[in-house]
């Protein structure tokens, strides 16, 4: 960091101390937060940009979209602003390095660290995209990783709200990094949450072979080989690349977004199951996909007459020498290769064979777990669950404040073990209720005045200040005007003398809900969504435990203040799997949790012994209320008996097994 020569202060409160970065749109600041006496990062849009008023005004909407996700694996925005023609968005200082200097210092990193690094990424991403927030710009640059290991995602600068058309580019036009561009994004076209897998894609791939799949001569260069060129494997660049990571990688760097994982939460799973030494689920596309490859490899060209024929061994061509006889010697040559292809097509065959014949049930193969379709559209969830060999059963739809046509719930729930092609329902939202009110008339009353009338109506608003001889605070105009009719999603446009636009977020953390909103309403802020939760910081039951916008953000007044209301403090749920019935049952007993135990019939290849626990949910660390239910599956392969003593001795009977 280069320390500032001529300190600034941002509306007198933030102290510019250190240079921390300079991007493509501003620079990055470390400063001192006067009022809370914290150390703070300050992003400072650059002037050129700060004089397009259509930017600034997706600027600050993307911020303020940003300080809604609040998320561990997330930096979160505190504050946004405009000081003497500069605009700044304030966020947590972050006292770690940026992954792309430690690939710098360190080159490659292990299997297992790639994986866990991702594993959190994909976590904020999947978190950002069910709060309708598309990244476009995952790189190494944007993930930073403090010194005790944890991993957080930081500038949301352009990134665009999924259920807005809307964002800080045109139609056509492309922002980002061409090193880590989806091929959507690099021609230009609409992006969603599968472009930030592909970009994740890239970064994994970096993480386990030390450079990006594509370098050039400009961005150009580099944005076309994503559309039209296919990477070198992982593992050619990098052999200690394990090639279920590499299964992982490629499919999350698929040029068609359909062929990609469909959600961030997906990748995460897959990366989790690589990480814990489980089977991943991106493997078998993988093995289908080494068929051209070995194939390519394997071509057999023209032999010349008396000519040794051009043989192909690894990466080194054996060149054809002119040999007496070589007419016999080719022909041989030739046979040994065909007989290669054969065995080659007949390899192939026989795992395209087996993946079908598990795929009608056979091997054991009859139950499958309900995915994760939360946050994906009908569409898509219906996509998703044929690919896990389950139907679309009933839709029904339900108000919400989640955006319309994205799934809300699935029944059975997501883990749940069923038998193939199963039916799934779906719970999806419909959006908020909405009615039509009459806005009140509001014109010479004081802005407070003003926004507890909107606030009775239920109505939105947004401030325009101007200079005026009248009393500060006095509004001047409406849009709508008063009496109209109108919906409840309108916002009303208050043309306001010269007051302020924002007031400070109060702390409310620790006291009852009735505590909060009195708080708030005092601050000229709203009681917005109450969520109940368990508590990961001890708080009990009954106390808000969480609040979005946090305290301290300044935000306009009237502003929703969102509470999770603690149900009491989090239980962390042990890993059970290996542990017999017995032994699982007595872990989560002694926690206040409820063991749940179904048999897994289709457990012949798993890494679970019969008899023990081989899948768990929810799964192991996740943090849950007491007495939820822990639902647990036994491996039991098809003709096998299991049973467990008083003692906790388990006992499995079955053919080669007595």
């Amino acid at each position: 960091m280069e320390p500032v020569e001529t300190p600034r202060v941002f509306s007198n409160r933030y102290e510019l101390t250190h240079l921390i970065a300079r991007g493509g749109m501003a620079q990055v600041y470390r400063a001192r937060d006067r009022q809370l006496d914290r150390p703070v990062a300050l992003k400072v849009l650059f002037p050129e940009l700060s004089v397009d008023r259509a930017f600034v005004e997706r600027f600050r909407r993307e911020a303020q979209a940003a300080a809604n996700l609040s998320h561990p694996n997330i930096v979160p925005v505190f504050d946004w602003g405009e000081d003497d023609s500069s605009y700044f968005i304030v966020m947590e200082f972050v006292d770690g390095r940026a992954l792309s200097a430690v690939l710098r210092q360190s080159g490659p990193l292990s299997p297992q660290q790639t994986a866990t690094i991702g594993a959190n990424v994909a976590a904020a991403l999947a978190f950002a995209h069910r709060h309708g927030v598309v990244h476009r710009d995952v790189k190494p640059g944007n993930v930073l990783i403090t010194p005790d290991g944890v991993v957080k995602v930081t500038d949301f600068g352009i990134a665009r709200a999924m259920n807005t058309e809307e964002s800080l580019t045109q139609t056509g036009a492309v922002m980002g990094t061409a090193a880590y561009f989806s091929p959507e994004q690099a021609e230009g076209h609409s992006v969603d949450a599968r472009s930030d897998i592909y970009s994740l894609g890239v970064v994994l791939y970096e993480m386990a072979t030390g450079k990006p799949p594509f370098t050039g001569d400009s961005p150009v260069a580099v944005a076309s080989k994503h559309v039209r060129e296919q990477p070198v494997l992982p593992r050619a660049v990098n052999p200690a690349v394990p090639p279920s990571l590499e299964a992982v990688i490629m499919k999350a760097m698929a040029k068609n977004p359909d062929d990609r994982y469909s959600s961030a939460e997906e990748l995460r799973a897959d990366l989790l199951r690589f990480a814990d030494g489980r089977p991943v689920e991106a493997e078998a596309a993988a093995v289908t996909g080494v068929v051209a490859p070995v194939m390519a490899t394997t071509s057999v060209p023209a032999a010349a007459p008396h000519t040794e024929s051009l043989v192909i061994t690894g990466q080194n061509p054996v060149l054809p020498r002119t040999i007496p006889g070589g007419v016999n010697r080719a022909n041989r040559t030739r046979t040994r290769q065909l007989v290669a292809i054969l065995v080659t097509l007949l390899v192939v065959l026989a795992v395209i064979a087996f993946f079908l014949l598990q795929s009608f049930g056979v091997f054991g193969g009859k139950t499958v777990s309900v995915p994760s379709l939360v946050g994906e559209t009908v569409q898509t969830a219906q996509q998703t669950l044929q690919n896990n060999s389950l139907t679309l059963g009933s839709t029904t739809r339900e108000i919400s404040t989640d955006p319309v046509g994205q799934v809300i719930s699935s029944s059975p729930k997501v883990g749940a073990k069923v038998k193939k092609n199963s039916a799934v329902n779906l719970v999806v939202s419909e959006g908020p209720k909405v009615v039509t009110v009459t806005v009140p008339t509001v014109v010479g009353d004081q802005l407070t005045t003003a926004i507890a009338k909107l606030n009775a109506a239920k109505l939105g608003y947004k401030l325009v200040s101007v200079s005026n001889n009248k009393p500060q605070g006095t509004v001047l105009k409406q849009t709508p005007a008063g009496g109209t009719v109108t919906k409840s999603t309108t916002e009303v446009t208050l043309t306001v003398v010269g007051t302020q636009t924002s007031v400070p977020v109060p702390d409310v953390v620790g006291g009852t809900p009735n505590a909060a909103q009195s708080e708030l309403s005092s601050a000229q802020l709203t009681l917005g969504t109450q969520t109940n939760a368990c508590s990961a910081s001890g708080q009990p039951s009954g106390v808000v435990s969480a609040q979005s916008p946090i305290s301290g953000a300044n935000v306009p007044p009237g502003t929703p203040v969102n509470l999770t209301v603690s149900s009491g403090p989090c239980v962390t749920v042990p890993s059970a799997t290996g542990d017999t019935e017995s032994q699982a049952s007595t872990a989560m007993t002694s926690l206040g949790l409820v063991p749940a135990f179904t048999d897994d019939t289709g457990c012949e290849n798993g890494a679970a012994a019969p008899g023990t626990v081989d899948g768990q949910d929810p799964a192991a660390n996740a943090q849950v209320n007491p007495n939820s239910t822990v639902n647990m599956t036994i491996c039991s392969p098809s003709g096998t008996t299991t049973t467990t003593d008083d003692s906790g001795t388990t006992t499995t009977t079955g053919p080669g097994l007595l």
